[in-house]
């Protein structure tokens, strides 16, 4: 059901973005206010409180970001208020970020590697990472997690590049136990 909740909300946006030619603006604006959310804990409860009436919770969203905010977001949020789905706001978010990115040709990658990487090594796995995807431009976040011992692990979507030393050696783990049980 939240799935459907924030693929209708989420496209709904998406094709009004895409109609009035507004998918960069309202892109960049989504995301703040997802940021915005996600990091004010003390909103989403009172937001998720059910003895608060749902206009009272509108007219905290009016006050809170009239003027800051697109009138298209705006009404976006009080609908969502109106018919009881402002708990899966952030997942619109998602589903808007990810079809206006989608559009626009931009991709998203998460870099692990067992330690920090210098902006030349950043530079590589960017330039690497462009020739290969297809995107125009690729957003990527970068993780130390020691524990790779080497190489790295790269995330795009549902894909998943792992050249670490950990899971070579837990893959040869697996193998030289199938060895031992079949002998």
């Amino acid at each position: 059901m939240a799935k459907l909740i924030a693929q209708t909300y989420g496209q709904a946006l998406y094709e009004l973005a895409v109609e009035e030619n507004k998918a960069a603006e309202l892109l960049e604006e989504v995301k703040g206010l997802k940021t915005a959310f996600v990091s004010d804990g003390e909103f989403s409860r009172f937001m998720k409180l059910p003895q608060i009436t749902k206009e009272e919770k509108q007219e905290v969203i009016e006050k809170a970001l009239k003027g800051k905010i697109s009138d298209d977001l705006m009404g976006l949020l009080v609908i969502m208020v109106e018919k009881d789905r402002f708990g899966e706001v952030i997942s619109v978010f998602d589903y808007f970020i990810d079809a206006v990115m989608k559009l626009m040709g931009i991709g998203v990658a998460q870099v692990v590697t067992p330690l920090p990487l210098d902006e030349i090594r950043k530079s590589e796995i960017m330039e690497k990472l462009l020739a290969t995807t297809g995107y125009k431009e690729i957003e990527v976040a970068y993780e130390v997690d020691p524990s790779l011992i080497g190489g790295m692990v790269i995330r795009i979507g549902d894909r998943v590049v792992d050249s670490s030393v950990k899971t070579r050696i837990d893959n040869l783990k697996k193998d030289l136990l199938q060895v031992q049980l079949q002998n």
